[in-house]
């Protein structure tokens, strides 16, 4: 039963998005995997997503049929052909540095976002204290700047973003996002 709704989930992800180019959904290029998910890689590759335009989806439990596999590396193998027309021989080494950076990158911006009264003022608007903060950190095209999206998981889900904030880790600068 699991595999059939797995094989079905992947053939509607695969078959309902508007494509712009065989490869493109969005705007983004799709990546497929499955088996068990990795917490910190997720949040390494969605934060460099908006860079890249590269987005990691996960299409199927740890045991998939043998069809599903093949599905998967026959959409993955089309899909890294057309990033690699666009980035050149050799993309993934700059992309796997930028995943590698990432943790440096995130404690460079908490560390700008941690002596910002800008900051501390919107975090006790929503009543989160800065030990609490669950945000979400984006890494823009410009290397020293960042979009933090600050969640509060206690909130219903309509209303979990609080606000948003753009960071600046070379002039060590944070502007609210309108």
């Amino acid at each position: 039963m699991t595999r059939v709704f797995s094989f079905l989930l992947i053939i509607i992800m695969l078959s309902s998005c508007k494509k712009e180019d065989g490869s493109l959904h969005n705007g983004y290029f799709w990546i497929y995997g499955s088996g068990l998910i990795d917490m910190y890689g997720q949040e390494a590759t969605k934060a460099i997503s908006e860079k890249w335009k590269i987005k990691q989806v996960h299409a199927g439990g740890c045991v998939i049929d043998n069809e599903t596999e093949k599905k998967i590396r026959a959409a993955n193998k089309k899909t890294l052909a057309a990033i690699a027309k666009k980035y050149g021989k050799g993309w993934e080494a700059q992309y796997d540095k930028d995943i590698e950076d990432y943790a440096v990158k995130r404690a460079n911006v908490m560390d700008v976002l941690l002596v910002n009264k800008l900051f501390h003022k919107k975090l006790s608007n929503y009543n989160v204290s800065f030990d609490d903060v669950n945000n979400e950190i984006t890494v823009l095209n410009d290397p020293e700047q960042y979009e933090v999206t600050v969640v509060n998981p206690r909130l219903k889900y309509e209303n979990k973003i609080c606000f948003r904030v753009k960071v600046n880790t070379q002039n060590r600068t944070v502007n609210l996002i309108k």
